[in-house]
């Protein structure tokens, strides 16, 4: 039997000193408060444009979410491949970026 995949993930794991995964723990938290937020704002029928500046809110605290890792990814991950040789890396960085960028 084959062993499943996930689409968007690759089999690699990242080593993460305690200071940063609590950093990008804290904010994931904070961004999952604000999407339950937005929830029960709309169970509650809010108003559309206050709906949406919370919205926007969250979406600007993911995108810091995913700059953080990124420059997190550049700085370790992709430093320490490139070193090994495995010039690669760049390829999938360019395509982290791309999507992010969408």
């Amino acid at each position: 039997m084959e062993e499943e995949k996930c689409c968007c993930c690759s089999n690699k794991t990242t080593e993460r000193s305690q200071e940063e995964y609590t950093r990008l723990i804290n904010r994931l938290s904070r961004i999952e408060g604000q999407i339950r937020g937005l929830k029960k704002m709309l169970e509650q029928n809010a108003y559309c444009a206050d709906i949406l500046t919370q919205s926007s809110a969250a979406a600007s605290a993911l995108n810091s979410f995913n700059k953080d890792l990124l420059s997190s990814h550049i700085h370790h991950c992709v430093v320490r491949d490139i070193r090994e040789g495995k010039d690669d890396v760049v390829d999938e960085l360019m395509d982290v970026v791309q999507k992010l960028m969408k």
